[in-house]
């Protein structure tokens, strides 16, 4: 394989990643807000999917190029809304 070949295998790796972080975060976020409408509207609320997708954020992160995200506790979720 050409070094040329070999550096475009690479970037396309990282170019792949990249992109999913950004999908899989925008969907964290959207739970997050959920979360935090339900909470602030004093409906029961989980961290059941935040955490799932936070995970798989994680395992992507493994790889390299992409952050890390913290998991989300109810408590959490509850602090954010009483500082609001």
């Amino acid at each position: 394989m050409s070094v040329h070949q070999a550096i475009t295998n690479h970037v396309n790796k990282q170019n792949k990643r990249i992109n999913e972080f950004i999908a899989l975060d925008q969907q964290r976020e959207l739970y997050i807000e959920e979360a935090v409408q339900r909470c602030k509207e004093g409906k029961a609320f989980s961290t059941e999917k935040i955490n799932e997708v936070t995970k798989q954020i994680n395992e992507l992160a493994k790889l390299g190029i992409v952050p890390s995200r913290k998991l989300v506790t109810p408590e959490m979720v509850r602090e954010y809304v009483e500082r609001k």
